[in-house]
């Protein structure tokens, strides 16, 4: 059955390092629908079906390619499973335009949060605590979900087995600590056995898809974006402000830049520094300074 056949996958694949969460949704709901088809192996014409139903061509391509490496492990034991074609989808994909927050707009979201339902549970304060880490450290929403109380600790929070299987420690302004402490003091109050700081309803941990439509409930409750034609705010874009507003105050001289660009890199998690240079296309004041000292080296050095 390709349901056995997903979980064995899965559990390789995850046995070395690799996550796969959006790979399991997409291969489940593609069991589902060939499940219906009455396959029982994957068959090429039913992958390229199932994938066709997606909204965009860039996630038809995505949801084909996780079909794609799961008949070319399936195979290897099985040779009924069939492997679609690639390209029947071709869409570059492209890295969507960040929003920039504002100290403003995080002021505003944080506001919301707290109007949030149920007025005497946890939840108002966990979104506007969350809300604020986000913007004030940069982490991932996955690394702020994965967070226990045993990674709060004097020194800031220790952020384990991150996108690149690294560990690290991100420092706390003191005003961010004072309010996780403050989060910390009501959320210990809760009895269970799940010692993640962030928790649903049902008191298990939060879930990115938990999140999600509440930080749209959120943007819209404060009317983000403010202007048209800007994108659509995302809990990514949290970072990418971080990591612009890092550089849009780094100092001017080179030495500077080398060493404060490395800190930032080390601070996000980044295996590459590119990673943490993309963030410099995305910042408008950035890219001018970046235009006038070419300019000015261009001036100085030629004759």
């Amino acid at each position: 059955m390709l349901k056995d056949d997903i979980a064995t996958y899965l559990a390789v694949r995850r046995a070395g390092g690799f996550k796969l969460e959006d790979n399991e949704l997409y291969l489940n709901s593609f069991a589902r629908f060939a499940d219906v088809q009455g396959d029982t192996h994957v068959v090429a014409q039913t992958a390229i079906a199932w994938a066709g139903q997606a909204c965009s061509e860039a996630q038809r391509a995505q949801r084909l390619k996780a079909v794609i490496r799961l008949a070319h492990f399936s195979r290897a034991t099985d040779s009924r499973h069939e492997v679609p074609p690639q390209g029947v989808f071709c869409a570059r994909r492209r890295r969507p335009a960040p929003y920039l927050f504002n100290d403003e707009d995080v002021h505003a979201l944080m506001l919301q949060a707290e109007k949030l339902g149920p007025a005497d549970s946890l939840r108002p304060l966990m979104y506007c605590t969350l809300i604020g880490l986000l913007a004030a450290t940069g982490l991932r929403i996955s690394e702020a979900l994965n967070l226990r109380f045993q990674d709060v600790t004097s020194d800031g929070l220790v952020i384990r087995n991150t996108k690149f299987h690294k560990s690290r420690l991100v420092p706390l302004h003191p005003t961010t600590r004072a309010a996780l402490d403050r989060y910390l003091a009501k959320r210990g109050q809760l009895a269970g056995i799940d010692d993640h700081l962030f928790i649903s309803r049902r008191r298990h941990s939060l879930s990115r898809h938990d999140v999600y439509p509440t930080f749209h409930q959120l943007l819209a409750a404060a009317g983000l974006p403010r202007q048209p034609g800007l994108p659509r705010p995302r809990l990514i874009d949290f970072r990418h402000s971080f990591a612009t507003n890092a550089l849009v105050t780094c100092p001017d001289d080179r030495d500077h830049v080398g060493r404060h660009a490395l800190a930032l890199m080390t601070y996000l998690g980044h295996a590459h520094p590119s990673s943490t240079f993309w963030y410099l296309e995305r910042a408008p004041q950035l890219m001018g300074n970046i235009a006038q000292t070419c300019e000015k080296w261009v001036k100085e050095n030629t004759p």
